[in-house]
């Protein structure tokens, strides 16, 4: 066989592959765009099975909380959702290999974010409002904890992944997230209390919404950084 026959076999097998492995990338990216797109939806649905609730004054665990009304529908779906967003964090970790190590570390602290927040609607759900005190609902509250720090920590390494705009996009969204947990943080004890909390559930939104949409935007770009690779 010919030198140009081999070439041209060992290139004829290398393209699927390639092929392959560009499109497992890509719907990997996606993941990260349809977790935020899946969240917000389990929140108004959830929301809208739960008579009375109110989405301004009432937190989104809630939802899920021990006896809920939308208990049992609002769980398999953040579960999805926490699927998603790990397998996100796979493919932002696979990345790394192309645009550096803070993508690396990025895509771990969200595999770690993933999977912890998995055992949450199992696991670690808050009690209804009103029925639970501080010992009674320490895990729900340490795993939120956690969660927020994954969260941060992933945004703020998660800027140098990319290039300036990004960066620029993800401290604006981190001062963002900060100032809104400031602000939510008075409503802890009256939550714990049974006690009205309005204007929580907005402010609670802003700071989880935000995350949300930082996940979709470095997903977007991701992506399309994919799709420009592979087409040149």
């Amino acid at each position: 066989m010919t030198a140009s026959g081999m070439t041209q076999r060992s290139s004829g097998t290398r393209t699927p592959r390639i092929r392959s492995r560009s499109i497992t990338r890509q719907g990997l990216f996606v993941c990260g765009i349809l977790s935020g797109l899946l969240y917000v939806a389990t929140d108004i649905l959830g929301g809208l099975r739960y008579p009375g609730y109110s989405f301004t004054s009432q937190a989104i665990s809630e939802l899920m909380a021990v006896g809920a009304p939308s208990e049992t529908f609002v769980d398999p779906l953040f579960l999805t959702y926490g699927v998603l967003t790990l397998a996100f964090g796979v493919g932002v970790f696979r990345e790394g290999a192309n645009i550096g190590r803070a993508a690396r570390i990025t895509g771990v602290l969200l595999m770690a974010y993933a999977a912890i927040g998995l055992a949450g609607p199992t696991l670690f759900e808050m009690h209804p409002r009103g029925s639970a005190n501080f010992g009674t609902d320490a895990p729900h509250i340490i795993l939120t904890g956690v969660l927020v720090s994954l969260t941060l920590l992933s945004m703020a390494l998660g800027a140098f992944a990319l290039g300036r705009r990004f960066r620029v996009y993800s401290f604006l969204t981190l001062l963002i997230m900060i100032g809104m947990g400031a602000m939510s943080a008075p409503f802890g004890a009256l939550l714990a209390a049974g006690q009205p909390t309005p204007g929580f559930g907005i402010v609670e939104r802003i700071l989880i919404y935000s995350s949300l949409l930082w996940v979709a935007v470095l997903g977007v770009a991701l992506l399309r950084r994919s799709t420009f690779r592979e087409a040149r």
